[in-house]
């Protein structure tokens, strides 16, 4: 198990060419506590007069503008001899250096990094975590150079585990600026176990205490990799690696071109949890193809500056959500009813966020950069998740696919020669309209119905429809009214505080708003379980007085209880013969 240990990771450093010009990084961690990466960038057979370097601004895989300059303190530059070179900060994330007359100078900085996500580096007295964009500054227009990484660890760190290619003992080799970032690094003495899988060679890296299993890791991961390997029909990595993080709080996975990290809370591994554990596991990896291989022409090669906009991640990140719980019914690990429930809880989940009703998909697509990632008080009412409604998407696709080919082929197929197309023959990016015009060409129709309806627009799936090719008949969609305020609360050390309010509910047509704090409702004072039991013994359209806190202004309304109606789907088995024929190949397990 991982102890607590004074890390200081000594040096980092790798060199590249293009033309003449080289370039080494040195990474230095004397003290951990401090959570500084000491950074030296030597960069050498300079012939510029003027020479810029830039630090990324986001992760790929993460969209969001994160602002890692905002880390970076100290930046100095020295010529061959040690003495100071001016140096100019120009934008919010580049320095112009003077090197006219210098072949050789060297740029020292330090990043702050005590952020442990799947996103970000840190560094502490346990571990160091290095995620490249957070940490490595570039030299502009020289980011397509192969070179190698040497990593030198604290004599009290044993273990190194990276994705990078390993040349000798401390020797990593990256094939351009790009490789070297995707490739995450973990360094300290945690475990690390190996496992073959669809012909490739697959290690481990356990960080932190946990409830796991090596042995029964190793065969249920295995199961999820070949299962996603038949999908594709080529796994195209010969080694891969899973960083994993075993947390209190953790924040989820970030895919990589042949690795990813993922960050789970450290008692997952038994139950109902451990299937989502399992999920993500699949999440992740099925990423190796879709999104870091096939992928929108906006994501790679990258502009590390700003936003890289597309409409399709609900693709990316929404079928790579289908196939996450598709898998694990194809592993075993769901039943037919398992993975049912799962696909119609998120059918349901979809259809009654009020979002979805407002934001198209590819829209939820577009804005990520500052709405997924920034979501707030008001976010349900005029947003829509792309992983979940592009899941639903693609499960109705799969579906009608099943249906045109009479059970021969599905989404599986039209994903194999989207990533020979595209990857496999050209290694470049698609464009909507490419996507589109590739998958109309699979069906052998045109898709216009589909992707302005659903895609581009926000009208109700024919769920109906979708679902009959495999023999489920749809049940009533609406549950029968229910009282209902239509809002959300939580506790805090202001009370109980209204943190959302839902679009055309009660509150808001009567007056309540986020933030209210609720101190009482006819004179009784009120905490979060009288508030709810209050809720549940009132009818639709009965009045109560509440007294709200606004701003420490004490206001009461008089309001009469609302009432809303869920969308709740179900379905019902009705199979025919070629239903139940299309129904098995569906859902059938390798």
């Amino acid at each position: 198990m991982i102890k607590s240990i004074f890390l200081s990771l000594a040096l980092i450093s790798f060199s590249f060419n293009i033309f003449s010009l080289t370039v080494n990084y040195s990474v230095k961690m004397e003290s951990p506590n401090s959570h500084y990466f000491d950074v030296e960038m030597t960069i050498s057979d300079l012939k510029l007069k003027t020479t810029e370097i830039k630090m990324p601004v986001w992760a790929p895989g993460s969209y969001l503008v994160r602002e890692f300059a905002k880390s970076i303190n100290q930046v100095t530059v020295l010529d061959a001899s040690g003495n100071p070179i001016k140096a100019e900060k120009t934008e919010k994330n580049t320095w112009s250096i003077d090197t006219k007359g210098h072949r050789q100078i060297k740029v020292k900085y330090q990043v702050y990094a005590f952020e442990l996500s799947v996103r970000t580096s840190f560094l502490d007295d346990s571990h160091g975590y290095i995620n490249g964009s957070s940490v490595f500054m570039y030299v502009a227009g020289n980011k397509n150079i192969s070179g190698e990484l040497e990593i030198i660890p604290h004599a009290s760190f044993k273990t190194i585990s990276t994705a990078l290619e390993k040349k000798s003992n401390r020797i990593y080799a990256f094939k351009n600026y790009d490789h070297l970032i995707d490739c995450p690094i973990e360094i300290g003495n945690h475990i690390e176990f190996s496992f073959d899988a669809a012909g490739v060679h697959h290690t481990v890296a356990m960080y932190g205490e946990g409830n796991f299993d090596v042995e029964t890791l190793k065969r249920d991961m295995s199961k999820i990799i070949e299962s996603e390997t038949k999908v594709m029909g080529v796994n195209p990595n010969k080694n891969y690696l899973f960083i994993i993080h075993n947390l209190t709080v953790p924040s989820g996975g970030l895919e990589h071109v042949n690795s990813t990290t993922l960050q789970v809370n450290r008692w997952t591994y038994k139950g109902a949890d451990y299937l989502d554990f399992l999920s993500l596991v699949a999440h992740e990896y099925f990423h190796l193809w879709n999104v870091k291989r096939m992928r929108p022409k906006e994501l790679g090669p990258f502009d590390y500056d700003k936003e890289n906009y597309t409409d399709l991640l609900w693709v990316m990140e929404g079928f790579t959500s289908y196939y996450d719980e598709l898998i694990l019914r194809r592993a075993g690990f769901y039943s037919e009813d398992d993975y049912l429930n799962k696909l119609f809880g998120t059918i349901n989940y979809v259809e009654n966020q009020p979002g979805n009703r407002v934001q198209p998909v590819a829209h939820a697509s577009f804005d990520a950069w500052i709405k997924s990632y920034r979501p707030n008080e008001n976010s349900v009412n005029t947003t829509i998740s792309y992983y979940s409604k592009g899941q639903i998407l693609a499960a109705m696709l799969d579906l009608y696919i099943i249906k045109k080919f009479d059970a021969k082929k599905s989404l599986d197929e039209f994903l194999q020669q989207l990533y020979q197309d595209f990857y496999v023959k050209l290694d470049v990016g698609f464009t909507e309209e490419e996507f589109q015009a590739n998958l109309e060409k699979f069906i052998g129709e045109e898709l216009d119905w589909f992707f302005d309806k659903y895609v581009y627009g926000t009208d109700i799936i024919d769920y109906a429809e979708f679902f009959k090719t495999v023999g489920l008949d749809i049940m009533d969609k609406t549950t029968s009214s229910s009282p209902s305020l239509g809002i959300r609360t939580s506790s805090s050390e202001n009370g109980l505080v209204i943190s959302t309010v839902y679009l055309n509910s009660a509150a808001e047509q009567q007056g309540l708003s986020v933030n209210d704090e609720i101190v009482a409702i006819n004179g009784f004072r009120m905490n979060s379980e009288t508030f709810a039991e209050f809720m549940e013994s009132i009818e639709i359209g009965d009045e109560f007085e509440i007294l709200l806190s606004r701003d420490n202004i004490l206001k009461t309304y008089t309001i009469k209880m609302g009432e809303s109606k869920r969308y709740q789907y179900g379905y019902e088995p009705n199979f025919t013969d070629k239903s139940i024929e299309h129904f098995q190949y569906w859902l059938r397990i390798d």
